[in-house]
């Protein structure tokens, strides 16, 4: 075995062991198309599930000081991950999974999904959010890419967002109105810290009229998404003045496939994993795509697909 790959098996025990001591869930070789929406991806070296913000920055140090890279995750929904797997460290946000309310003020933790916020909302009477019922990530992902659908984005609900500044280790609060809510970005977008919580808005309402709306949602995400397939859900960003799944679709590329990444016959804007698609398998149809659209509008669409380096912190 070379000295190379002994030092790097050294500083993975070596992780290990420091999360172990802090009590912090962590596992081996953790297949990581298990963890996203996806299907995709190979093993983790090590995978880290924090419950709090001191695990969280326990988790980070321990990466930099042993010098092995550290990628942040939630529910992998529109995640892709290489095939090869990650010789580093996976943080997963899914264990601050914690929701409370006071009043009309949902305080939820960045590995809560949307779903069980929504549900819990619903059953406690407070309107707004339904719309955000069926998108599979957690509050963490949802803030940092302004999720929305049906009218509604995240980012007109939040108060303010609770992060870990991944440069200093110190933990910060932010106004929701600082932070830079735009179309599926936020300044998390391009700020590598780590979101531990939020507090959302919500309006007093019915609940019977709740979940009829939640369930209206339900009806039309499941006649018109291709939700029996593993996908990372919408591909593409709309391009300004332009609906990329339309483009998609008069350009003649439903159905279109690499291996086993098929653009949905369903739905244009999803790529599936018809079973047994790679992430290169991906990665290739996107660039078909993308090259495809250019030839016809002149204009490069951009994927809404993250890949695992994306989320590498530094």
């Amino acid at each position: 075995m070379s000295t190379q790959i002994c030092q790097a098996v050294a500083a993975k025990d070596a992780v290990h062991t420091r999360l172990t001591e802090n009590n912090i869930t962590v596992k081996e070789q953790l297949p990581l198309s298990a963890h996203t929406t996806f299907r995709i991806g190979g093993s983790a070296a090590l995978a880290a599930f924090p419950e709090n913000a001191e695990q969280v920055r326990t988790v980070l140090l321990a990466c930099r000081e042993y010098g092995i890279p550290c990628a942040l995750v939630g529910n992998g929904s529109n995640l892709l991950c290489p095939d090869e797997g990650f010789a580093g460290c996976v943080l997963f946000t899914t264990a601050m999974k914690s929701i409370t309310v006071d009043g009309n003020v949902i305080t939820a933790g960045a590995g809560a999904t949307l779903a069980s916020i929504c549900c819990t909302a619903r059953d406690l009477g407070l309107a707004g959010l339904a719309f955000a019922y069926g998108i599979p990530g957690t509050l963490g992902g949802a803030v940092c890419m302004n999720a929305g659908a049906y009218g509604g984005e995240i980012g007109d609900r939040i108060i303010d967002v609770t992060y870990l500044d991944s440069q200093t280790g110190e933990i910060r609060t932010v106004p929701g109105a600082e932070c830079q809510f735009a179309y599926r970005t936020s300044r998390f977008s391009e700020h590598p810290d780590i979101l531990l919580s939020a507090r959302i808005s919500t309006e007093y309402g019915d609940t019977n009229a709740i979940r009829a709306e939640m369930e209206d949602i339900t009806a039309r995400r499941r006649e018109k998404q291709p939700l029996e397939y593993p996908s990372a859900g919408s591909a593409f960003k709309r391009y300004p003045g332009y609906f990329t799944a339309q483009l998609i679709d008069e350009a003649g590329l439903k159905g279109t496939a690499v291996g086993g990444a098929q653009v949905s016959e369903k739905h244009a804007g999803f790529i599936i994993n018809r079973g047994g698609a790679t992430s290169a398998d991906v990665l290739s149809l996107i660039d078909l795509l993308r090259e495809r659209i250019h030839d016809l509008h002149d204009i490069w669409i951009e994927p809404e697909i993250r890949t695992l380096s994306d989320c590498i912190l530094p």
